[in-house]
């Protein structure tokens, strides 16, 4: 009796551990399967979310104007936001497509030419003199240095042409990202109650903080980051088309990318220098004028706008949001700063955990 009874737990033991590992193992092989198949939508739905949270209280207070109907302000606000992507998006490929025809007209009949460098060019320190030399032999024999740059330009085009591509697609998932957020907010009461449920189910008691602290996060690098870096833009973009610079829109659109990335001084740097190469001094002197206060805006409206309403230091929010988007793009500026910020939370509960039991005592 002694020796088979072990025997029979040992079997019962085995046979539950095999059962539990048969049904852990479907369970992973169908969240791996429900993973695949969704994840071409994944970033689409994300976008979605964020934009219908960093939207969430504006449609607030239009749903209320609107007398409750909630409905009609998901409309508004979709359409809102299809007008402010839309709109700049066909103004800039307006730009570029003239400027390309323009050019190959000027190709075509020989009449494209650049005009000769300033004396002062010369004495620019590193950079002065080689490229004085290259403005040189693009002004008397522009023939030429096209054809030094062939191999260059052939394998530039191609990138171009995917680079275009791209961009492209990238607008047509914010479109459809747009959609999505307005469906959302069409049903922001049952998707509430979604993330309610789905917060308690993973933080317990403290769901509803982590859930307030996520959706403060996302509305924070909204305006924090990418607000502060539109409003940049808006005001370098005013400065590009009143000092005349060629391709203002290309201009402003990579002031704006530069501005997300806290590189904005490095691409409004080649701007400054082409003015002060081809624009009379005054002219020049005004534009860095103007192109510094637009730099020192993000330092006057960073600390206004980043961190407000979130319960973490800026710097967890910001190495959240620049560590994230070097990580995976520029969706992780809010996948980042909301992920640092739950393990920053977390990590003030572990240690304030054996502190609190303490005085409990």
């Amino acid at each position: 009796m002694t020796t088979e009874q072990p025997s029979t737990s040992n079997k019962e033991f085995i046979r539950r551990a095999l059962e539990v590992a048969i049904h852990v193992g479907l369970l992973v092989l169908l969240t791996t399967a429900c993973l695949f198949i969704v994840r071409p939508f994944l970033p689409l739905v994300t976008w979605g979310i964020v934009i219908a949270i960093a939207s969430y209280p504006a449609y607030r207070k239009l749903r209320g104007a609107l007398g409750g109907r909630g409905k009609l302000a998901a409309v508004l606000c979709t359409l809102f936001f299809l007008a402010a992507l839309i709109v700049p998006v066909a103004l800039l490929a307006e730009t570029m497509i003239e400027g390309a025809r323009s050019l190959g007209t000027h190709v075509k009949d020989g009449t494209l030419s650049i005009p000769a460098p300033p004396a002062s060019v010369r004495t620019w320190p590193l950079i002065g003199a080689p490229l004085d030399r290259v403005w040189n032999m693009a002004y008397t024999n522009l023939t030429g240095l096209l054809k030094s740059l062939a191999p260059q330009l052939r394998e530039f085009v191609p990138r171009l042409l995917h680079t275009s591509a791209g961009i492209g697609i990238t607008v047509i998932q914010f479109v459809l990202a747009i959609l999505v957020a307005g469906a959302m907010l069409a049903n922001a009461s049952g998707c509430a109650a979604i993330t309610h449920a789905l917060a308690n189910r993973l933080f317990g008691e403290r769901g509803p903080e982590f859930e307030q602290l996520a959706g403060s996060t996302i509305r924070s690098v909204t305006n924090g980051i990418i607000g502060v870096a539109v409003i940049q833009a808006i005001f370098a973009g005013i400065g590009f088309l009143v000092a005349g610079l060629p391709g203002a829109g290309l201009w402003t659109l990579a002031f704006l990318i530069g501005a997300i990335l806290q590189i904005g001084g490095l691409v409004i740097l080649p701007a400054i220098i082409y003015m002060f190469a081809i624009a009379s001094t005054t002219k020049a002197v005004l534009f860095l004028v103007w192109c510094l206060v637009v730099l020192l805006l993000e330092h006057v409206l960073k600390p206004l706008l980043l961190g407000r309403g979130v319960a973490v230091p800026i710097v967890v929010v910001f190495l959240g949001a620049i560590g994230g988007f070097l990580a995976i793009g520029i969706i992780g500026l809010f996948v980042g700063a909301i992920v640092l910020s739950v393990g920053y939370k977390l990590f003030l509960a572990w240690i304030e955990g054996p502190i609190a039991a303490e005085q409990a005592t």
